[in-house]
């Protein structure tokens, strides 16, 4: 059996510390997963699919991660078997979690051991790693090779959140209430006593009556927040973390009194220190302060309750992460400021950032690298003005002008034609028809036009692109021209390369006819064998041959 870490504060700085995760759903864009290193794991193609993350484990050496088909994936070192994959065989290829596929994740969080406690969406309570404190709650101590669903005490409970200590889990149920297991030396179970718990418990003492809204745990502590706004504490406190101004140990949970009239809705707890956001958007820390993780601008540990300014803009969100001394936070102007241990540097008062997330703070930052919650890298369903734009060519319902064009439609919206082509600035000026008949261009080509101005992007064959760059010849529009010549470069072959060169001629493309010039020239036996060279006009033909001979394409 391993020796319990200490919950005192090290005087090493570079001693590798390994206290419990909390991790809760994100809602943040597309995060970028890359900046965890174990990510450089996976190829392109995979983490293009992946929907939730979760770095963890003493190094960041372990990863679990769901994709868009619900399917879940387990990558790294494995230790205590905390992959769930019925072994301890380390992995450095993702192998997929087959017990937990179809299943979607609500909430996960992680200890020291580490263990995995991990919360569906349909209520379920699944763990799994390291149980030599029974911190599974499945009531033994033997290690979880596989997911095991807990359901003692839990069976008509729908679980919304989880937590995870250093060896003992919590679990927050959807009518409010708490249950604690595992590793019980300071009360962290919230029995009264400190006799370890094997199976789910209910924390109740000044909880039994209390609406739980949120969950927090630190080495050995925990933290819950009601919802009236009051905070709930209770197991180790030798470093001040409960916030009750002494050190000693709460076997029971206790209100932080001097949050008294602060109404405070989310909690996170570092290695050693507490955070909490108030319904103002304010701060307040406490706890152990040696790398200035309070933010408090010394490095003296609290036992109340201290206000941490960040800036005049509000706090919309906290983070604490489990293996090092660091602190983090989002301002709703977008902020992101980082204080504590960063890097082995102590950063005693709240420093921006270029980050947009708090979770960058933690896998550039934090050593060991590792998630402070459940990533999660779903896109959102905000558009951009240019996607709106996009969505809305050729949109009967919205547009106030149609194209007919070789007998179809093709709809539009006048006023964004007119702020995007000067041709259409002028011609619908007094135009209040709504119907524009159009004979001179193709209907592929007019619709791939009309397309180019809502999208800034053309997506055509050579050949069709050859009737565009007509089009933007006529209209005198010099970068769809561009587009053109770049689309008919990307598509040219022996079979077309005449006909693109009688195009590039024809609409006065001189960079495109250099091009299929070349061209032809590098593939002469070939393309002097066509239809389309037998096919040439003359004046073409002779103009060719005697380029042609003057770059020597016709010598021995």
């Amino acid at each position: 059996m391993s020796a319990l870490p200490s919950d005192l504060e090290l005087s090493n700085p570079r001693e590798k510390l390994t206290k419990p995760v909390q991790a809760t759903l994100s809602s943040l864009k597309m995060l970028d997963v890359g900046k965890w290193p174990i990510f450089s794991l996976c190829s392109e193609e995979e983490l293009q699919l992946i929907r939730q993350a979760c770095v963890f484990g003493s190094a960041g050496n372990e990863v679990l991660y769901t994709t868009v088909n619900d399917e879940i994936f387990v990558l790294g070192t494995n230790c205590c078997g905390c992959l769930g994959l019925g072994d301890v065989q380390s992995t450095i290829e993702p192998r997929r979690l087959d017990s937990l596929s179809g299943k979607k994740i609500a909430s996960l969080s992680y200890g020291s051991g580490p263990h995995i406690v991990l919360a569906t969406t349909e209520g379920e309570v699944f763990t799994w790693g390291h149980n030599a404190y029974s911190q599974l709650g499945n009531g033994t101590t033997n290690h979880g090779l596989v997911p095991c669903q807990i359901s003692t005490n839990l069976s008509n409970k729908q679980v919304i959140e989880v937590a995870c200590g250093s060896y003992h889990s919590l679990v927050l149920t959807s009518d409010g209430e708490v249950f604690a297991w595992g590793y019980n030396n300071s009360g962290q179970v919230g029995s009264g006593s400190t006799v370890n718990q094997p199976i789910p418990r209910r924390v109740t003492g000044c909880l039994q009556n209390k609406v739980v809204v949120t969950i927090a745990c630190g080495q050995m502590c925990c933290m819950a927040v009601v919802d009236t706004g009051e905070v709930y504490v209770w197991g180790y406190n030798g470093n001040g973390q409960l916030g009750l101004g002494s050190s000693g140990n709460q076997p029971t949970p206790c209100r932080v009194a001097a949050l008294q009239g602060i109404r405070v809705q989310r909690v996170a707890c570092g290695y050693a220190h507490t955070l909490v956001l108030t319904d103002e958007g304010q701060v307040y820390a406490w706890g152990a302060n040696s790398y200035g993780q309070l933010g408090t601008g010394n490095k003296s540990n609290q036992s109340y309750p201290t206000p941490v300014t960040v800036e005049k803009d509000r706090i919309i969100e906290i983070a604490a992460c489990h293996s090092t001394h660091t602190s983090a936070a989002k301002t709703q102007g977008g902020h992101v400021y980082m204080w504590g241990q960063c890097r082995g540097q102590s950063v005693i008062l709240p420093h921006l950032t270029h980050f947009s997330c708090t979770d960058d703070v933690f896998a550039c930052f934090a050593t060991p690298a590792v998630s402070w919650r459940l990533l999660s890298v779903e896109p959102d369903d905000h558009l951009t003005v240019a996607e709106s734009l996009k969505r809305e060519f050729d949109n009967p319902d919205t547009a106030d002008l149609k194209f007919l064009v070789d007998g179809k439609y093709i709809y539009a919206h006048k006023v964004l034609l007119k702020i995007r082509c000067e041709h259409f600035r002028s011609s619908l000026e007094d135009n209040e028809d709504d119907i524009v008949e159009m004979s001179e261009f193709s209907y592929p080509v007019y619709r791939a036009f009309l397309e180019y101005l809502y999208t800034d992007s053309i997506s055509l064959s050579p050949e069709e692109a050859v009737g565009l760059l007509d089009l933007a010849t006529f209209y005198r529009e010099n970068r769809l021209k561009k587009l053109c010549q770049q689309t008919i470069k990307q598509g040219i072959c022996e079979e077309n390369a005449i006909a693109l060169l009688s195009a590039a001629v024809k609409y006065e493309a001189q960079d495109l006819e250099e091009f299929c010039f070349r061209f032809c020239i590098n593939h002469l036996t070939v393309v002097t064998q066509t239809s389309g060279f037998a096919e040439m006009d003359h004046d073409l033909l002779k103009n060719f041959i005697s380029k042609a001979s003057r770059v020597g394409a016709f010598k021995n």
